[in-house]
């Protein structure tokens, strides 16, 4: 391998640290300040009709998105993937009603559990300001985690698995 190959990878992998630090400090900065790090008792009925409560014993993912986000849109398939391995429930901020909602999942191909927060409340309840906003509590009911802004499928689930 040249030097100049070898200088630039360590370039390369140098600022992918650098940008991987700079934006979790990023997120720890903007995360919202909660009035308790205990999960409140939650039983909504989802955009399909159907209700649902948190399960006992479970870790919980609460992910708080809105359709007209574009960093939601790119992060969507990461919460499809972790939807199908976790307990998920995501909630959509300000985005329409149930059918806009349906519409919008339906054309990304999303089948995640879906809230609509149409007036905005729950995400005041948890001091939402910037989207995407990630909470994961411990089968406890504890927060363990907050997210804010754009998070991997891998960081996700490592972030899951940190909690067994």
């Amino acid at each position: 391998m040249s030097e100049k190959l070898k200088k630039g990878l360590k370039e390369l992998l140098l600022t992918g640290v650098l940008i991987f630090i700079l934006v979790n400090i990023i997120s720890y900065v903007r995360k919202p300040d909660l009035d308790t790090d205990r999960l409140p008792n939650i039983t909504v009925t989802l955009i399909d009709g159907t209700a649902f409560q948190k399960k006992e014993g479970k870790p919980l993912v609460i992910h708080f998105w809105a359709e007209w986000c574009r960093v939601c849109k790119m992060e969507a398939q990461n919460i499809e993937t972790l939807s199908q391995n976790a307990e998920v429930l995501t909630i959509a901020v300000n985005s329409g009603s149930n059918e806009k909602v349906k519409a919008y999942m339906k054309e990304h191909g999303l089948t995640f559990r879906v809230y609509n927060d149409v007036d905005g409340s729950w995400a005041k309840k948890f001091k939402v300001q910037a989207f995407p906003t990630t909470f994961i509590y411990d089968s406890t009911g504890e927060l363990k985690f907050t997210e804010v802004g754009y998070t991997t499928t891998a960081g996700l689930l490592a972030r899951l698995a940190l909690l067994k």
